[in-house]
């Protein structure tokens, strides 16, 4: 299992939770505004000392919610971190995965199992933000939906974060994700932002749709008035060398 770290203890990647958040390489997506691209990309990663995470891990158990699981995309290595979660839970610590809910196969056997207590994705509207040709992001799109049915189907709880961005009709298919989710869930929204707080893997596209300004509000309100519970991410040290919470 190839990582780019961990850190014991973390207040911002589950809003609201203390979590020990683990960092795994590999996505099968390029989004553009990606923050962690360098570890989507398997760059800078080893091999993850599970020894030495689950001691630390029980060593921190008292302080913390969950132990969450970021990346790049988790569930690219999923059959070790299936195992490894059997590991935790034997800690007796509540699992929370933070994935693009695009590889759905896996993505039940670990529920299926019931290896996971929490979820939290990014719905990115539209499926261009995948960085992704039209035909391949709308596959990916119409994967995403699936996905938001089987964590309903199970009853996981769920944090539905939405990358802001500026120049796109994003509603429709916001509306589209939300129509899909049967089970206890907020929104975090996540207004994109490029340098110097973060270095995203293209810069051309995050000058011309990172920064949002009104967009960011005007969709809180549209969610608020569907009775829907809404956060706005602020902007605070994360993942190592990053400046952002982990939103994949």
């Amino acid at each position: 299992m190839l990582t780019s770290g961990w850190k014991s203890v973390s207040m911002v990647d589950v809003h609201g939770k203390v979590t020990f958040t683990l960092w795994l390489c590999g996505c099968n997506l390029r989004c553009p505004f990606c923050h962690n691209w360098r570890i989507a990309e398997g760059l800078d990663c080893f091999p993850l000392d599970r020894k030495a995470l689950l001691d630390e891990l029980e060593a921190s158990a008292f302080l913390i919610d969950y132990f969450h699981v970021t990346g790049g995309e988790p569930l690219m290595q999923w059959r070790e971190l299936s195992s490894l979660f059997a590991e935790v839970k034997l800690l007796d610590v509540p699992v929370s995965l933070n994935t693009n809910l695009t590889l759905v196969g896996p993505l039940e056997k670990l529920l299926k199992a019931d290896l996971v207590e929490h979820i939290a994705t990014d719905l990115k509207a539209p499926p261009a933000l995948y960085g992704l040709p039209e035909k391949p992001a709308e596959k990916l799109w119409r994967l995403f939906l699936r996905g938001l049915e089987v964590v309903s189907d199970y009853g996981i709880p769920l944090e539905l974060r939405i990358p802001v961005a500026k120049g796109f009709d994003a509603w429709p298919y916001i509306e589209e994700g939300l129509r899909r989710v049967k089970t206890d869930f907020y929104v975090v929204l996540n207004p994109l932002v490029g340098r110097p707080l973060t270095n995203p893997r293209d810069e051309d596209w995050c000058s011309e749709h990172c920064w949002p300004g009104r967009e960011v509000e005007e969709l809180r309100e549209r969610l608020e008035e569907l009775g829907i519970a809404v956060h706005v991410n602020q902007f605070m040290e994360g993942s190592p060398g990053q400046a952002l919470s982990s939103s994949v």
